[in-house]
């Protein structure tokens, strides 16, 4: 009995291993060996700090050698409520299929106990009514043979839904970070303006002062004095536009690192304090797929739509259920596991669908046709992945080129600014030309300015378009921290 015991159990394990539905493998990494054909090959990569075939450090941040900064990263990484979302929605989903697991890969095995006043009528049997108490114990145990494998591919697809938010943790994880790197860059650019026009306005005021001891003495008429009054006022109204974007990028700190914007401390950013990385990596095409949290989000959905395949293809063949119990039933408690007070019962039941109305096959159509919806949204995602990377190498590139021309443009304005008011001062240049200088001055100094940190800017965002190298990170090697596994197979639907 034991030995044919032992059989059914193998057999039932064998036919439990067979599911149906498609084999869900990894899609494969574009073959191709450049982001971008735009890019200009008289500018070799070297000197945009471009390091091919290089690896992106976890706190890629640190590059920018700010302490101030990877503070800030940290402290928004403890207390971020976006952050603490994505991580509890990560932990509800691994829950999940835990509890899942437990529920369709074992038998459920329950006791109950209970006890009833009962009053049997005798007008039956011909006797007379009697009243008793009924005690029982039982134990009921039940198993749902999982022959075509459709409760294994729901566990698949809670798995597919693990993997989904575990990328989606990511993706949260390398957005804040990205978003704090480069509201600082904002925040130190927006200073470095409102610098640059504070000491512009005060160079114009003192060149007003020149303007109406000019005009006192009658030198210059008062058409020039109201024009470098007009001037300075011109330039004074561009502090506030200025000083509001450097309040609201504070306010957007303080919200990133998960503090109240009136009550943050936050350090203070200027360009200074940054300093440009020295290398910049660049990974091959080929590894960026397995890299990005947004591609491997939507290879997850990919992988789930490929369970639902499996699920809906399970459906359209039998399930069995196997069930028991066994107990004891008493008149009394002290009775109740007496000889002859035994009883039990082995069941076993086939549901097979018989007339649906074509509901099973229209269900299982469904489940093929979301999955192609979810493999094209998938290369569309491949693609626009691609996009960005090549977006930002080429704002490198131009980044470099139109950083050295602005720098160029604001040292030839600086020395022609010198050179003019020394000859205003001596009578030898109109107010015209001076007024000229001093325009060309403030939009090179300004545009200098906005040029170096949009490249710090497109720096950090080429390591948010590489993924930001979340492998990297310590608990990615601890099994019971790490958010997402490097394998994960690629489904081909068959029949």
């Amino acid at each position: 009995m034991l030995s044919r015991s032992l059989q059914i159990t193998a057999c039932s394990i064998l036919l439990a291993a067979c599911a149906v539905g498609p084999v869900f493998k990894t899609p494969e990494s574009p073959q191709t060996t450049s982001y971008s054909r735009e890019l200009s090959k008289e500018q070799p990569l070297e000197q945009l700090n471009l390091v091919p075939n290089t690896d992106i450090p976890a706190q890629w941040w640190t590059l920018f050698e700010s302490e101030a900064l990877n503070a800030l990263i940290q402290q928004a990484l403890n207390s971020n409520p976006g952050l603490e979302a994505a991580k509890a929605r990560l932990r509800a989903s691994k829950e999940t299929l835990q509890a899942e697991t437990s529920s369709l890969l074992f038998p459920t095995v329950d006791a109950s106990t209970a006890s009833s006043r009962q009053k049997i009528s005798g007008t039956a049997f011909g006797g007379r009514s009697n009243i008793f108490t009924l005690h029982n114990a039982s134990v009921d145990v039940a198993y749902s043979v999982d022959i075509f494998g459709g409760g294994r591919r729901f566990l698949e697809s809670i798995e597919a839904q693990v993997e989904f938010d575990s990328f989606q943790l990511e993706a949260t994880y390398l957005t804040l970070t990205s978003n704090i790197v480069t509201t600082a860059i904002t925040e130190a650019s927006l200073r470095a303006q409102l610098i640059a026009t504070n000491e512009i306005i005060t160079a114009e005021e003192e060149q007003l002062q020149v303007a109406e001891q000019q005009f006192e003495l009658g030198v210059i008429a008062k058409a020039e004095l109201l024009s470098q009054r007009t001037a300075v006022a011109r330039s004074r109204t561009q502090l506030p536009p200025l000083q509001k974007a450097l309040a609201q990028s504070r306010h957007q700190q303080a919200i990133l690192s998960g503090q109240h914007p009136g009550e943050s401390e936050l350090p203070e950013f200027d360009l200074e304090s940054l300093h440009m990385p020295k290398d910049l990596p660049l990974t091959l095409p080929s590894t960026l797929t397995r890299q990005r949290p947004d591609v491997r989000a939507a290879e997850a959905l990919l992988h789930q739509a490929s369970a639902q395949i499996g699920i809906a293809t399970a459906n359209l063949y039998p399930k069995i259920t196997l069930s028991g119990s066994y107990g004891s039933e008493a008149t009394k408690i002290s009775d109740l596991f007496s000889g002859g007070s035994a009883v039990w019962n082995l069941g076993a039941g086939v549901l097979q669908p018989v007339f649906r109305g074509g509901e099973l096959r229209a269900r299982q159509r469904v489940a093929v046709a979301s999955y192609e919806q979810a493999q094209a949204q998938y290369k569309e995602t491949v693609l626009l992945a691609f996009r960005h990377v090549a977006d930002v190498l080429l704002a490198l590139q131009t980044d470099m080129d139109n950083l050295s021309l602005q720098k160029e443009s604001k040292d030839l304005s600086t020395q022609t600014l010198q050179l003019v008011q020394l000859q205003f001062k001596e009578g030898a240049v109109s107010y015209l030309g001076l007024l000229n200088a001093q325009t060309q001055y403030q939009q090179s100094r300004i545009a200098y300015i906005q040029a170096r940190s949009a490249l710090y800017a497109d720096t950090a965002a080429l390591f948010q378009a590489l993924g930001g190298g979340w492998w990297n990170r310590q608990e990615m090697n601890n099994p019971e921290t790490a958010s997402g596994s490097n394998d994960i197979s690629k489904t081909q639907v068959e029949k």
